[in-house]
This record gives C-alpha cells, structure tokens and sequence, in this order.
C-alpha cells in the first residue's frame, strides 16, 4: 500500500517550521513505514521544487505558484497534476490531507482517492479562540470537506463541532494522533532540589499560555521552591496584535514568581524529551486542540499533567487517574492541583504510571497505525469496484 501526505508542514531541516500537523504526520508516517507501506509525503508552500529521503519517507517538496490574485487556485492544480501523475505511475494509492484551510478545495485527482483528517481546521480554531475566521479560510475548508472521499477526526469532539460549525453530516472514523512509546519512556529519577513545572509547545493564547501567569502566580505563594520551565517558539497575538506572546505573559507574572520563571525558546523535537524528563508536573491548559500529541509525549513518559477540561481533553486523559483536567480560566482550582502534585510525591508517581499506561493501550503508534492501515485499505478497494 503506497500512502501520500499532503501538508504545509513537517519536522525537518529542509522544510521549515513544523507544529503539530507535521508531527503526527511524521509519527504515522514512521509507523506505516515499519508496517511495510511505501510513505511519500507532498510539502506545499516551499521555496523549491525537490525530493528527499527521511530514514525510507519519501519527502517531496513543492513550491507555491506565485501569480498575484491566482496562486491558490494555480497551486491547488499544481498539486492535482501532481497527484494525478504519482497515482498514474502508481506511485501512490491515496491522499491525505488536513483540513487546515482546506487544501484539497479544487483538487479533484482523476482515480486517487482523497481523505480529509481533521485536526482542527481555522474555523474550528477560531471558534474556540472566540475570533472571527478568514471567510476564504472557511469557504476552502467547506468546500473541501464537502467533496473528499473519505474522512479521519483525532478526535469525537473535532468531529462532532466540525459538522456542526460546517453544517455538514459527514460520517468520520476516530483514529486519535499517536506516538511511539518507545521513544517517549521514563529513562531515570530527576534529582533536582526543586519542582520543576514544565509547558512546552508554541506560545499562543490559544493554547492558555496567558492563563499560565496568573496560575504561576498563585502556585509560588504556596510552593516558593516551585520553578516554571516554559519552552517553544513565541508567537504573535492575532487578537491584541502584540508581537509576542512571551512579552504578554511577563506583564501578567508576580515580581516573586517572575524570578522563578526561566524561557528556553523553541528548542528540537530531540531536546523536548530531555525537558520533559527533568519536570515534576507537565501543563497544558489550552482552549483549542484536537487532540495534542505533546500531552501524550508527556504522559508515556510518566509524567503527571494538569490540563485543559475542554472535549478532547476528556478523550485523552482519565481526569483524577491519568491526569487532572481542569478549566484554564480558574486559577485557583488549575493551581491547587499542580500543588497537590507538588505536594504529594506518591500521588504524582501514580498518576505518571497511569498516564504511560493509558498511552500504551490507547495511543502507541503501533496500534494507531493498524487503525489507519484497516481504514486506507476499505477505501481503497471501494475506489477500484
């Protein structure tokens, strides 16, 4: 089975920066791979034209059409001439894409079957930002969904708000983002003399970041020791137009907690687990995922985490087993549970051996894999009677 990815992203040096797209793509991608699926994966948006191995994924990069006023209709049909070539060749089976910005509206591949997966597309996110969405953002995104051939959610939520936001009926199968646990794993006990309190992931309100000062705030009355570790690539505020979200978070610090406040900026995907290896607590109190790959990197690697209560956050963490989930709005409730954690260094081991457990039955790429592989081969052979 030969599987194409197209994507605006993904985790290497020679495509730029990638989030959480690129890297459940590259995570699934790997897994296929290992199954014995030829893997290419089709990166738009780049400055050339070219092709590359990444350890047996084939990478193609392709560069935008740039004619003012039609680039994204003469890029959305570079891309299906694309398509229709590799398919012809038979150098692929099928195509996936995200429903981000709805790439694949006026792709129409010949026989190539085209699946959406939805891992939150801008209206989706804009929704639950409370910000209004691009209408051309929004039109693509419909008009894509409304015309694939088959359809992925990360999660039930995404799935269920999607159509409703859409007004759509569209039918999806839930196959969750995975990691390799393998790569994610406890390697030994930090001996630092003082908690360490751990986000990592881009700085952006969507993802609560400016709910974390005020938490800090009341966590360093209770817990002085306690230190922030904040780690990720700043970010722009779209709603107050500041140029950094890391500058907005320091306004909104304590002078006391402010000391104990250390940003590392956006470090590798490698650097990441020697982060999190060294935190007490790992926190994410977002209002806008899917369903977060970083929550799960965390928890197979046994640490506890106190995040968001919103949908997805239900379909990942078991809230008081696995983790604690909480509204990122209340503070003193967010607080008082990262101090428990503080606290209670029994709770904490417990909770963490929950969180690896529940990633291993749930979330390991391997079974995530034979998920996609049983929905990619129904597809498929419906296409070719």
């Amino acid at each position: 089975m030969k599987i194409a990815f197209l994507t605006p992203e993904y985790p290497h040096s020679k495509t730029g920066n990638s989030g959480g797209i690129g890297t459940s793509i590259k995570n699934l991608a790997s897994g296929l791979l290992a199954k014995g699926c030829s893997v290419r994966v089709l990166v738009y948006g780049q400055k050339v034209d070219g092709v590359f191995d990444d350890n047996g994924i084939c990478i193609q990069q392709i560069r935008n059409v740039k004619i003012k006023g039609l680039s994204w209709y003469l890029t959305r049909k570079k891309l299906q001439k694309i398509i229709n070539i590799l398919h012809q060749d038979k150098e692929i089976d099928l195509v996936e894409a995200p429903d981000w910005t709805g790439i694949t509206s006026f792709i129409s591949p010949k026989k190539c079957p085209v699946v959406i997966r939805l891992n939150g597309s801008d209206t989706y996110f804009c929704h639950l930002d409370q910000r209004p969405v691009k209408w051309v953002n929004k039109f693509h995104e419909k008009k894509a969904l409304q015309h694939a051939d088959g359809y992925l959610a990360a999660s039930q939520y995404t799935a269920s708000l999607t159509n409703q936001l859409f007004e759509l009926t569209n039918s999806y199968t839930i196959i969750h983002n995975g990691i390799n646990c393998f790569d994610f794993k406890k390697i030994y006990d930090e001996g630092s003399t003082f908690p360490i309190i751990l986000y990592f992931g881009t700085l952006i309100r969507k993802k609560g970041l400016l709910e974390i000062p005020f938490i800090f705030n009341k966590i360093i009355e209770r817990y002085p020791k306690a230190k922030l570790y904040l780690v990720g690539r700043d970010s722009s505020d779209v709603i107050s137009g500041n140029n950094s979200t890391w500058g907005m978070m320091q306004e909104s610090f304590s002078k006391k907690a402010l000391l104990n406040v250390s940003y590392f900026g956006g470090v590798s995907h490698d650097e990441i687990r020697d982060y999190i290896q060294k935190a007490t607590v790992c926190v994410f109190p977002s209002f806008a995922e899917a369903l977060p790959v970083s929550w799960l990197e965390a928890m197979a690697m046994q640490k506890p985490i106190v995040a968001s209560n919103i949908g997805w956050g239900k379909e990942v963490v078991i809230d008081g087993e696995s983790g604690f989930l909480v509204d990122p709005t209340q503070h003193k409730e967010y607080a008082e549970k990262i101090v428990a954690l503080l606290n209670d260094k029994e709770l904490a081991s417990k909770m963490g051996a929950m969180a690896r457990i529940r990633t291993e039955q749930v979330f390991d790429i391997g079974k995530i894999v034979n998920q996609n592989i049983n929905f990619y081969q129904g597809l498929i052979q419906s296409n070719d009677e």
